[in-house]
This record gives C-alpha cells, sequence and structure tokens, in this order.
C-alpha cells in the first residue's frame, strides 16, 4: 500500500521576535492558538536567522542557502528566477504549491532601497522583460494581472506586498471586491494623512481607516483557508506557505485589534538605556535618530522615549494576536477536514526587530539576539512534542521539509535537516549559526554602516565582526540581555574567531555555475 504523502503548512510572519510569542515565555501577549500549537509540536528555543532583512532571510529559506551563495544579500536584488528551491521539489514530487500573503523575493516592495550602481552592471540580465516586476504594486492597481506558471515554485500565488495599513498586490484587488475604498487602501507610509487614533510620538502606530476585515492578516487567512479547500477537494498533497505581513512596522493593528492592549501595561526592556559604551559606532548614530526624524519609515532608528516605546509594544501584541486568530482558523480548518495528522505545520518568522532594547528600534545591521533569534516550532506526525535548546538556523527549514517529505534533495544546499532533532529534543545536527549581513558599497561609501558584518552563535557566545574591524562579543548565558561586553576580557574570542573563519569557508558556495542538466 503507498503511503500517503504529507500536506505542509509553512506559517511565517514578518519580523516578529523570538520574545514576542506565549510559548517562549511571553505572559503579556495573548498567542492561545499558536501556544496550543506547540504543545504538539518540537519548539526550538535557540533558532536563529541567516540575515537580520527581510529579502536576504527569506530567499534562505527558500533555497537553503547563505545569502552570499543566492545573491539576495539585501533588499534591492531580486532572488534568481532560475535558482532552485525547496518548493520546487515539492512542485516535481506533485504537489499543489501556493504562496499566500507576503513574498519579498523581489524587491518590488523595497524599491526605495536600491541605490543606483556607478558605471556598467557587473552582468547583463538574461531572462526576459518582466521577470521581476510580479511584486510590483503597480501590476495590481487596475486589473488583476496574469500570475507567471511558476514563480519560484509556487504554481499558486495571491500576494499582499507591502506592511502595515497598506494594501497592495492581489490584497488590493481582494479587498475592492470587498467594498474597500481606494483612497483608504493606499496609504502613504511617509505621510499621516490617513487613519485614526495615530500616535502623538512616531506617525507609524495608528489605526487603519478601514474595516479589520480587510487587513492583511485577514487577506493571509482567507486565502489560505481557500487553497487548502480547494488541494482537498482535488485529492492533491499541497504545500502552503502562509506568510503574514504583521506585526512589522507600521504598527497598525485595525479595528478591535487597536485597543487589545494598553500602552502603559506594556513591560519594557531594561536595556533601552544601553549607552551603547563599546558598541559599533553605526549603532550609536542609529540610536540618537528620535522615530520622528527617520530618513524614511524603514530607516533604523532609536527608541525615542517611554510612551512611545509603550504604544509601539501594545500595537504590535495587537497585531501577532489578530495574526494568532487567523492560525486558529488555519488550524481548525486541518480538524475539520480530518488531514491534521498529515500535515506537517512550521510556524516561524523571517526576522526579529530590536523593539527599544539598547535603546534602538526596527532591523537591520544591529545584530543583537532581538533582531536575530526566531520564533520556530515544527509539529510534524506521529511525532512527539518537547523543546530543544539545539541550534537551529533558517536555512535549514527547507532541508528538514525535503526530508520529511522525502523530496530528493539538490546540488547547493547548506542548511541541514532538523528532523533528527524533531525526533528526539537531545539531537544535534549544528555546532554553529552563521549569521551575514550585507549592504552594497555605494550604500556603504554613504552611510556609517558596516559593508560586511558576521555574527556567530556558538557555544554560550554571540561573536560579530564587521568590515571595520569593529566587534562584539556576548556571553548569552551568563548575559542574556548582551549588557557587558566581553571581547576584551574572555579569552573565547580567539577560539571564536577561528571557528568564524571556518564558518565562512563552509558557507563559501561552490554550485553556482555549475552545469545545470534540466531547466526548471
Amino acid at each position: 500500500m503507498t503511503e500517503k504523502p504529507m500536506n505542509v503548512l509553512f506559517i511565517m510572519t514578518d519580523q516578529h521576535r523570538a520574545a514576542d510569542v506565549g510559548f517562549m515565555g511571553n505572559e503579556v501577549v495573548r498567542t492561545p492558538n499558536l501556544d496550543a500549537l506547540a504543545e504538539k509540536a518540537m519548539v526550538f528555543e535557540n533558532a536563529w536567522v541567516s540575515n537580520p532583512v527581510c529579502m536576504p532571510n527569506r530567499s534562505t529559506v527558500m533555497t537553503g542557502r547563505m545569502p552570499s551563495a543566492h545573491g539576495v544579500v539585501f533588499n534591492d536584488r531580486s532572488l534568481d528566477p532560475g535558482v532552485n528551491t525547496f518548493v520546487r521539489g515539492f512542485k516535481k514530487a506533485g504537489y499543489r504549491t501556493g504562496l499566500i500573503g507576503k513574498s519579498h523575493l523581489q524587491h518590488g516592495v523595497s524599491k526605495n532601497s536600491m541605490m543606483p550602481f556607478r558605471g556598467a552592471p557587473s552582468a547583463q540580465i538574461p531572462y526576459e522583460a518582466g521577470w521581476d516586476e510580479v511584486e510590483d504594486f503597480e501590476r495590481y492597481l487596475d486589473t488583476a494581472p496574469s500570475d507567471p506558471q511558476d514563480f519560484y515554485g509556487f504554481d499558486h500565488i495571491r500576494l499582499s506586498i507591502d506592511h502595515g495599513a497598506r494594501v497592495a498586490g492581489h490584497h488590493l484587488r481582494w479587498a475592492l471586491e470587498r467594498g474597500g475604498q481606494r483612497s483608504e487602501l493606499d496609504i502613504d507610509q511617509d505621510r499621516d494623512s490617513q487613519g485614526t487614533d495615530r500616535s502623538e510620538h512616531w506617525r507609524q502606530i495608528y489605526r487603519p481607516p478601514y474595516d479589520a476585515s480587510l487587513h492583511s492578516t485577514r487577506f493571509v487567512t482567507d486565502q489560505g483557508l481557500a487553497f487548502i479547500d480547494e488541494a482537498h477537494k482535488a485529492e492533491q498533497p499541497w504545500l502552503a506557505f502562509c506568510s503574514f505581513p504583521d506585526p512589522h512596522h507600521p504598527m497598525t493593528p485595525p479595528g478591535e485589534w487597536f485597543d487589545a492592549y494598553r500602552p502603559q501595561h506594556m513591560p519594557l526592556p531594561e536595556s533601552r538605556f544601553d549607552a551603547l559604551t563599546d558598541a559599533p559606532q553605526h549603532l550609536k548614530q542609529f540610536q540618537s535618530i528620535h522615530p520622528k526624524n527617520q530618513r524614511n519609515w524603514v530607516s533604523p532608528c532609536g527608541f525615542g522615549n517611554d510612551a512611545l516605546l509603550g504604544e509601539a509594544i501594545a500595537a504590535t501584541y495587537g497585531m501577532i494576536s489578530m495574526v494568532d486568530a487567523g492560525i486558529g482558523e488555519l488550524m481548525d480548518r486541518l480538524d475539520d477536514l480530518g488531514i491534521r495528522d498529515n500535515t506537517l505545520v512550521v510556524f516561524t518568522s523571517d526576522h526579529g526587530d530590536m523593539m527599544g532594547e539598547h535603546g534602538l528600534f526596527l532591523k537591520g545591521f544591529m545584530h543583537y539576539r532581538g533582531t536575530l533569534q526566531v520564533p520556530l516550532l515544527i509539529s510534524a506526525p506521529e511525532h512527539s512534542s518537547g523543546r530543544t535548546r539545539s541550534l537551529a538556523s533558517s536555512i535549514d527549514l527547507g532541508p528538514t521539509l525535503m526530508d520529511a517529505c522525502k523530496i530528493p534533495s539538490y546540488d547547493g544546499i547548506q542548511g541541514r535537516s532538523l528532523m533528527p532533532i524533531v525526533r528526539s529534543a537531545k539531537e544535534s545536527v549544528r555546532d554553529f549559526v552563521l549569521i551575514e549581513d550585507d549592504i552594497v558599497s555605494v550604500t556603504a561609501k554613504l552611510t556609517p554602516i558596516p559593508a560586511r558584518t558576521r555574527s556567530l552563535i556558538y557555544g554560550d557566545y554571540r561573536f560579530t565582526r564587521n568590515s571595520k574591524g569593529e566587534e562584539q562579543l556576548f556571553n548569552l548565558r551568563l548575559d542574556p540581555d548582551e549588557m557587558t561586553d566581553v571581547k576584551r576580557t574572555d579569552s573565547a574570542r580567539f577560539d571564536l574567531l577561528e571557528v568564524l573563519a571556518d564558518a565562512m569557508m563552509e558557507a563559501d558556495d561552490s554550485s553556482r555555475g555549475a552545469p545545470a542538466t534540466e531547466r526548471v
């Protein structure tokens, strides 16, 4: 008798800190559905990103390769359309593959982060015009465009391609069909002319001008349910990648979710007053920028003041609780269809947020655990639940799913399957996690940001070194808040330099340019 293929529900949030879910010990944010899922899953308490920025880490999840290997090192370039992904393996094996919500494998939503090259580019584009425009919001303004038959392995896409209250992509067409007003859906992220209850401290905290039924979380939930229903009806195994744009800033939970938490009751991180005495210079500059004075809405900055921080945390928790409710609906549908016991479920985020820790806000180029550590759980049929301190990385997720579902591997994968740990919390598949963070040389010359930053999670330590020669070293066991830099006093630094060199050599890509034997 042939074994029935296992379905996969991959749930991802955006800019969601590891500490901001109940199952990781947060006693304020309400995530009952995720907590219930965690009771039936392996919870990875020591999971880290491969890069703390959206596009590089999302591309790593898709490919199982480091950013320096797949080429998307920053939010200013699109993932090569011919690159192999774990999703393509599932599609080839007969799965229906759906991407619902935020993709950010192409730079459409982050065009403003692109800096013009000086002189000729390093290579010519070998693909037809339009290949990297699938996530451009302009395509969806007047009518729903024709979608590609294969989008990095997905044969079905329903995209929500912006953040906060702004509605774009397939999400826009969906909202308009449900009576939404374009003037309320098309939000200018750098102005404060739309929405209500806007914070007097920071324009990025407000209630959207439309009903909660039109928000991105509702869109992802509804479209995820529809995809599961259709695949189940067709008796086809499926892989659903449900990617919620929240809780990424702007902090704009809609309707009742805006009032779910009181700012004055939010616990504030003690490290918000960190003087950053021995920290890299660019972190001090970020800290000195009040959120009101950001260069644009995505720029790193300081935490402002306690009132602002309380409002930001409360609004973020409202977004998280709304996402949790959507996840509950997805899990209920699996139960209703009788397929929960044949569906592998993953929950994680693409990266975190500083949320006031060390006096900083947002993400990118700030290598503290607030941005580097993410929530991760894997609920696999016929495997017991538990909690593990074994190291895990975003780069491991694709290989894990392929291993669990018996999907053949492909050349260039650098991640490792976490299934041995899913089977036993005491197992380990890696000794370290390498984290990359790059910007283009033009940007590095015009800003204080180092062009290259590498962090190593190894043993009890987080060690970071950048291309300016600046370093940080923290003992995470003795100093979980990363307040005491021990690079000058702890002899472990010398061993960590050697491990970092080994990790970077291991991350060096040997598959790029290798002979291709088939077309994707």
